[in-house]
C-alpha cells in the first residue's frame, strides 16, 4: 500500500516542472488577451526574422509591422535565428468572435499570426509587438483574442484648443498600438462667456475645419485643410482606427453666430443656433453638402457625429423643434451614405415629434440628458461615455484632471452609465469613451500636458473596452506593468527616455548647434542642469529649443530666463549676470516648473489662478509646465558646459 501511493508521488514531482512551463502564466499586455494556452520551448526574435504575408492585405500589414519593428526594437541582428513570423487573413478562424478576433501560436522556429479580417491581424501584430518589447524571448503557447465591445476610444475637443496635425497623428498610433479604434475629434465649441467680460463678441470660438462654402467660418488660429482631415482618416484607417468627425449643432455654436450673427438665438445666447432660422439651416445644409459630396467627400469615414446636446428645454415650442432639426440631419447625413452619431438629449428634450432610432449611435453621457436604460428601450444603440467616471477637463477644478484608473480598471464598464448599469455585453451598448474637453480656453496648458492625461486613460479604457469584466490582471500589476511600455512604435510625446537609460551629459555643448542626444526632449519629472557664462545678448535669445518649445537665455519682452511653448511665454523674475558663470537647473512636472540658480531655489512657476480670473467666482487656472527641449542649443553669446539630464520618473 505504501509504495502504491510512493509512486503517483515520484510522477507529481518528476512531472512538475513540464506542467508548469506548459502552463506558463498568460503574457501582459493592454488588452489583456482572452486566452493563452502555455508550451513548452521559445522563439527568439531578431532582425533576421523573415515575415511572410499570404495575400494581399496581409501583405499591407506585414509592411506596417516590419516598419514598427524596426522603430520599436532597433536592429537586432546580432543575436537570434531566421525564423518566420506568418500572417494570414482566414474569416473562419473564431468566427463567432467577430471580424477582430486573431490567433497568434508561437513556436520555437516561427510565429504565426492569423485574423479573422484585415482588422484582427493587425491587432494581433500589436499584441506581438507588445510582447517583444518586453523581451525578444518569447514562451511558446497559443493566443486567442476578440473585444467584448466593438467600439473602443475617445473623443477630444479640438475646438476650444488647436492640436497640430502631427499631435493627431500620434494620438491614432497611441490609440492602434492598444487596440482602440474610434477617435472622435470634436471640431467646434467656445469659450464661456464669463472669462470674457460677459461679452459673447469677445469670448473665445473656433471651427477647426476648411470650408470653401463658408470660408469666413474656419478659424483663422489654427485649423485643418481638407485635404489634411481627409488624409488623416485615411492613414488612421489603415491602422484599424475610424475617426468619428462632429460639427457641434445648434449649441456650443459661437463660431457659426460670429461669422453670421443672424443666427444667433437672442433667447438663449450667441452660443445657441436659432432653431427657427432659415438661415441656420441653409449653413448647415451648406456644410454637410461640402464636406459629405460623394465626388470629393472631406468625411470619409462611417460616421458623423453632429452634436446635438445641452440645448435649453424651458419652452416646449424649442423643444419640438430641437427634436425636429435633430431628425433632420440624422436624415440629411444619411442620405449621403454615413451613420449619424449624437449626443444622448432626448430625456431632457422629452416631446412628441418623432426623431430617427434605427441605426442611429447615441451616446449617453449624463443622466441628466439621456437615460441610458430609456434611450435602449427606444431603440438606440449606445456609446458608454459617462461624465462622472471618464470626463477629462484638464487644470479646470472640476470633472477629472486626470481619470481615477484605478477606480475605473477595478469597477467600470460600458454597462455601468453614471448610477445605471445595464447587462453586460448588452447587444445594444456598443462600446465606451473617455472625452477631453479643453473647456478652459487660454489656460496656458500645452498639447504635451493633455496628452500626460489621454496616456493613462487610453491604457485604461483600451482594457476596459475590450475585456469588461473578464480581466485576470490585479490592479496593482496593470498600473506597474504598463508604465514600461511604449506609447506606439515611433511615437514619444511623453518625451521618455530611452528604456534603461536615465540620463545623458553633455560636456561642452556649442551655441547654434544640435545637441546630438537620442531625445530632443525630456518629459516629466526631470532635472536638466548646466553652466552658462553668458556675454551681451538681445533680448529673444534662445538657449535651447527643439520642435515644441524654447528655453529663452533673454525673453523677448522682459530680458530674463524664460520659456515659450504652445504660443503661451512664460518667465521667472531672474536675469542671468552677464560674464560671471551661474549653475542654472531647472525642475519639471506635470504641476511645476523651478528654477534653482547655483543649487538654491529661486522661483516656481506652479498652476495659479489666471491673472485675468483674479477677481472671479470659480476661476480659469494658469498652467506653467515645460516638457525641457533639448534639440539644439540657440545662437548665443557666451558659454555653456556641463549639460546635464536627468529623467526623475519612477
Amino acid at each position: 500500500m505504501k509504495h502504491g501511493l510512493l509512486i503517483p508521488l515520484l510522477l507529481s514531482i518528476l512531472l512538475s516542472p513540464v506542467r508548469g512551463l506548459a502552463q506558463s502564466d498568460k503574457p501582459f499586455t493592454i488588452p489583456e488577451v482572452k486566452s493563452w494556452s502555455g508550451a513548452e520551448g521559445s522563439f527568439h526574435y531578431s532582425d533576421l526574422c523573415r515575415l511572410t504575408p499570404k495575400g494581399k492585405e496581409a501583405t499591407e500589414v506585414a509592411v506596417l509591422l516590419r516598419q514598427d519593428l524596426r522603430e520599436l526594437l532597433g536592429d537586432t541582428t546580432k543575436a537570434g535565428s531566421a525564423g518566420t513570423i506568418s500572417l494570414a487573413i482566414r474569416p473562419t478562424l473564431l468566427s463567432d468572435k467577430g471580424s477582430e478576433a486573431y490567433r497568434i501560436e508561437i513556436l520555437p522556429d516561427r510565429i504565426s499570426l492569423t485574423g479573422n479580417s484585415r482588422q484582427g491581424l493587425y491587432w494581433a501584430t500589436r499584441t506581438l509587438l507588445q510582447l517583444l518589447e518586453q523581451g525578444r524571448e518569447l514562451s511558446c503557447g497559443v493566443i486567442e483574442d476578440y473585444p467584448d465591445y466593438p467600439i473602443r476610444g475617445f473623443m477630444l475637443d479640438v475646438g476650444r484648443k488647436f492640436f497640430s496635425l502631427n499631435f493627431l497623428r500620434a494620438t491614432v498610433k497611441l490609440m492602434a498600438y492598444y487596440k482602440m479604434n474610434a477617435f472622435h475629434i470634436h471640431l467646434n465649441d467656445n469659450g464661456f462667456k464669463k472669462f470674457y467680460s460677459d461679452d459673447w463678441d469677445k469670448t473665445y470660438a473656433a471651427f477647426r475645419l476648411e470650408s470653401e462654402t463658408h470660408p469666413g467660418l474656419t478659424a483663422t488660429d489654427g485649423h485643418y485643410s481638407k485635404a489634411d482631415f481627409r488624409q488623416l482618416q485615411l492613414e488612421a484607417a489603415s491602422l484599424g482606427v475610424t475617426i468619428i468627425p462632429e460639427i457641434d449643432v445648434p449649441a456650443h455654436t459661437l463660431a457659426f453666430t460670429h461669422y453670421m450673427p443672424s443666427i444667433g438665438s437672442k433667447e438663449y445666447g450667441a452660443d445657441h443656433m436659432d432653431l427657427f432660422s432659415p438661415d441656420t439651416y441653409r449653413v448647415l445644409d451648406d456644410l454637410l453638402g461640402e464636406y459629405l459630396d460623394p465626388a470629393d467627400p472631406t468625411f470619409i469615414s462611417p460616421y458623423v457625429h453632429i452634436g446635438t446636446d445641452e440645448y435649453s428645454n424651458k419652452d416646449q415650442r424649442v423643444v419640438e423643434q430641437f427634436r425636429a432639426f435633430t431628425d433632420r440631419y440624422i436624415r440629411k447625413v444619411e442620405s449621403y451614405g454615413k451613420r449619424a452619431a449624437v449626443w444622448g438629449s432626448l430625456s431632457h428634450a422629452r416631446g412628441k415629434t418623432p426623431v430617427k432610432v434605427d441605426d442611429v449611435l447615441l451616446y449617453c453621457w449624463s443622466m441628466d440628458y439621456s437615460l441610458a436604460r430609456e434611450m435602449i428601450d427606444m431603440g438606440y444603440d449606445v456609446v458608454s461615455m459617462p461624465d462622472r467616471w471618464v470626463y477629462i477637463v484638464p487644470a479646470a477644478g472640476y470633472y477629472y484632471d486626470y481619470l481615477d484608473i484605478e477606480k475605473l480598471y477595478k469597477e467600470w464598464t460600458p454597462a455601468t452609465m453614471n448610477s445605471e448599469t445595464l447587462e453586460e455585453h448588452h447587444p445594444q451598448i456598443k462600446g465606451g469613451m473617455f472625452a477631453v474637453w479643453n473647456d478652459h480656453c487660454g489656460n496656458g496648458i500645452s498639447q504635451q500636458d493633455v496628452y500626460h492625461r489621454i496616456f493613462p486613460a487610453v491604457h485604461t479604457l483600451a482594457a476596459k473596452t475590450w475585456q469588461g469584466r473578464s480581466g485576470t490582471v490585479p490592479y496593482d500589476t496593470f498600473d506597474q506593468k504598463r508604465r514600461g511600455l511604449s506609447e506606439a512604435p515611433g511615437v514619444n510625446l511623453l518625451a521618455r527616455p530611452e528604456k534603461d537609460r536615465r540620463s545623458y551629459v553633455v560636456s561642452s555643448p556649442k551655441a547654434d548647434s544640435p545637441l546630438g542626444l537620442p531625445i530632443t526632449e525630456i518629459g516629466y519629472d526631470y532635472r536638466v542642469s548646466f553652466r552658462i557664462t553668458p556675454g551681451e545678448n538681445p533680448r529673444g535669445t534662445v538657449l535651447f529649443s527643439s520642435k515644441d518649445a524654447v528655453v529663452y537665455l533673454s525673453t523677448p519682452e522682459e530680458g530674463l530666463l524664460g520659456f515659450e511653448r504652445d504660443g503661451y511665454r512664460y518667465h521667472w523674475d531672474y536675469r542671468l549676470p552677464i560674464g560671471r558663470e551661474t549653475k542654472v537647473t531647472i525642475e519639471g512636472t506635470n504641476r511645476e516648473t523651478r528654477l534653482y540658480i547655483d543649487g538654491r531655489l529661486q522661483e516656481t512657476l506652479g498652476i495659479i489662478v489666471h491673472p485675468e480670473d483674479r477677481e472671479l467666482k470659480g476661476p480659469r487656472y494658469w498652467v506653467q509646465t515645460l516638457v525641457f527641449p533639448l534639440e539644439r542649443t540657440g545662437r548665443f553669446t557666451g558659454s555653456l558646459s556641463d549639460l546635464r539630464v536627468e529623467w526623475l520618473s519612477n
